[in-house]
């Protein structure tokens, strides 16, 4: 095939074997500004800021601020809590995963994205729904007298109702692809069925359940909003504490040793994530991937499907169920009261403009967020699968591509409250004097927009097979032709999933937007935070209207991505 490369390719064009090495530098150089410039360079703004006064770095508030006791305090909660959100969601989870892995049933595509609702909406209305249910007043109240507010339990059945989806389709998606056959063999050679599924199944499934729990552990370790909505005064999380260092007691030395510190723990997380990547892949390589799904039979697996069944239910379908039906409760009984206070201002509000213009807001902005990402991670996803042409050169380039790959995921888990505070700080001065314009706010939705956008493609993209775009090439095509010949109609899929969930998911942001959003153009994660911080029947009901217009947006999103996704298409 080379030879034969060589012979056929016209003159000038006879290395291709050379491309793939600076056709994927010049992919980096785009999402590598994006980065440095939107992340990076905020990030460091507000450690500098922080740690630096008078022309001299101070780095001995390092020192006092970890030896602090009220610091190891918060640092042990945030780990705990983390650790006992992960053990619970995977627990519960499961047991989920081994249905949509392996039993067919009516409605399983739909229930899939039912599923992954409250993962795409803001943790703050995630946050209220669980307060609705659970809190001061709230459903169990009423009924059985049972109240969870401002307590740990509060915080971490909100943790499992966010996570729940991350599990199920993390691991549930990897093991579909596991040849059940094998396990069959071993039962076959005398195996019980225990052992068969210890000795074959969990050695391939275990490092997905690793990575999926590594992943729950960081989006609960930087947890915010609901920290915000349900610890009240006497929990925090480091992110919730540079919060309330920057906002409220303007102690920056002190956030950015937080910020310092969050920002190891979370580096050392996406290393370890990162291992159980190529572990998982390689795996997975070794199996065939096939669809495997059963209609249920006998008694036991109708039973496990019951009990996923009655598990969804009550971890997903209720929360939501409560918040719609705050929404509607309103002073004067069951009505539209609070979404039509939504067209007007009350007095004292916190917003200059009515709080229906919030939704307007959000979606403007999710969108411009959408397209970015879009770009951002579409480019990115491309130069994580464009293989270098000799051994030379991927020996190169394995390790720039690695660092490439865990700098685009460091977004996910930074303090968001640092990027929006270090786009105040930094973001101020020409050339980049951005504070006051509108375009802040998608900048910092994309962020965490493009992790879900390659995590989409790449694996569609390094599915394709490298022989098309060789041919291509041979037949004289340059790189970017290539990629719309050979790679955009087999990824076309791809691409509307992976805007669908940059839009939701720049839709929920609210770590970096509160700090950036204007009063005039506020969000409706931003807008339901303020309603909910502000006492009052009227605010709090007009906060239960905003997130069931936000839950029913996101909703419609996802069922719409279920009916366009295929089973090649990558999940978080």
């Amino acid at each position: 095939m080379d030879l034969a490369r060589r012979e056929i390719a016209p003159r000038g064009r006879t290395r291709p074997r050379a491309l793939g090495t600076w056709v994927r530098l010049g992919l980096m150089a785009v999402p590598v500004a994006f980065f440095a410039v939107f992340f990076g360079y905020p990030v460091a703004a507000i450690v500098g800021r922080g740690l630096r006064a008078g022309g001299q770095w101070h780095l001995e508030r390092i020192g006092q601020v970890l030896g602090d006791g009220a610091t190891l305090q918060v640092l042990w909660f945030t780990v705990w809590q983390a650790a006992a959100s992960t053990a619970l969601t995977l627990a519960l989870a499961l047991p989920a995963v081994w249905v949509f892995a392996r039993l067919d049933f009516p409605g399983k595509r739909l229930l899939r994205a039912l599923v992954t609702v409250p993962f795409v909406l803001p943790t703050v209305v995630v946050g209220s729904a669980i307060l609705a249910l659970a809190g001061r007043g709230g459903v169990l109240d009423e009924w059985v007298g049972l109240r969870l507010d401002t307590s740990v339990w509060a915080i971490l059945l909100a943790h499992v109702v966010l996570n729940y989806a991350v599990v199920v389709r993390t691991v549930g998606g990897f093991w579909s692809q596991l040849d059940p056959r094998q396990e069959e063999a071993a039962r076959m050679l005398g195996a019980g069925r225990f052992t068969a599924w210890r000795r074959i199944t969990l050695p391939a499934l275990a490092p997905s359940v690793g990575a999926a729990a590594l992943i729950v552990f960081l989006f609960t370790f930087t947890s915010f909003g609901v920290i915000q909505v349900l610890g009240g005064p006497r929990f925090a999380t480091l992110e919730v504490e540079i919060y309330r260092q920057t906002a409220s007691l303007l102690d920056l030395p002190t956030a950015a040793v937080l910020t310092l510190l969050q920002f190891a723990a979370v580096a050392a997380l996406l290393a370890v994530h990162a291992w159980s990547l190529r572990k998982r892949e390689t795996a997975l390589r070794l199996l065939p991937a096939e669809h495997t799904a059963r209609r249920p039979s006998g008694a036991g697996q109708w039973t496990v499907l019951c009990c996923v069944l009655a598990t969804i239910f009550v971890l997903t379908v209720v929360p939501l169920l409560v918040l719609v039906q705050r929404a509607f409760d309103g002073p004067d009984g069951y009505g539209l009261t609070s979404f039509r206070d939504l067209a007007g201002q009350a007095e004292g509000a916190t917003f200059v403009v009515a709080p229906l213009e919030a939704i307007g807001n959000s979606l403007a902005y999710a969108a411009v967020a959408t397209a970015i990402a879009l770009v951002i991670g579409g480019l990115a996803a491309a130069a994580l699968t464009v293989t270098p042409r000799t051994n030379g050169g991927a020996a190169r380039t394995g390790r720039l591509v690695r660092g490439f790959d865990a700098l685009l995921m460091l977004p996910l888990g930074t303090s968001a409250v640092t990027v929006g505070f270090g786009f105040l700080i930094a973001l101020d001065e020409p050339p980049l004097d951005l504070r006051s314009t509108w375009i802040l706010v998608p900048l910092a939705q994309a962020l965490v927009g493009v992790p879900f956008v390659i995590r989409t493609m790449l694996p569609v993209l390094r599915a394709v097979d490298v022989r098309l775009r060789e041919a291509a090439a041979v037949l004289g095509a340059s790189p970017l032709r290539a990629w719309r010949e050979v790679d955009f109609p087999l990824v076309r899929r791809a691409i509307l999933v992976a805007a669908g969930f940059a839009f939701a998911v720049s839709l929920g942001e609210f770590g970096a937007t509160v700090f950036i959003a204007r009063p005039d153009t506020p969000t409706l994660p931003v807008a339901v935070a303020r309603m909910l911080g502000r006492a009052g029947e009227s605010n709090y009901g007009q906060a239960m209207a905003l997130s069931t217009i936000l839950m029913l947006v996101c909703t419609a999103v996802l069922f719409a991505l279920e009916r366009v996704r295929t089973d090649s298409q990558g999940e978080f």
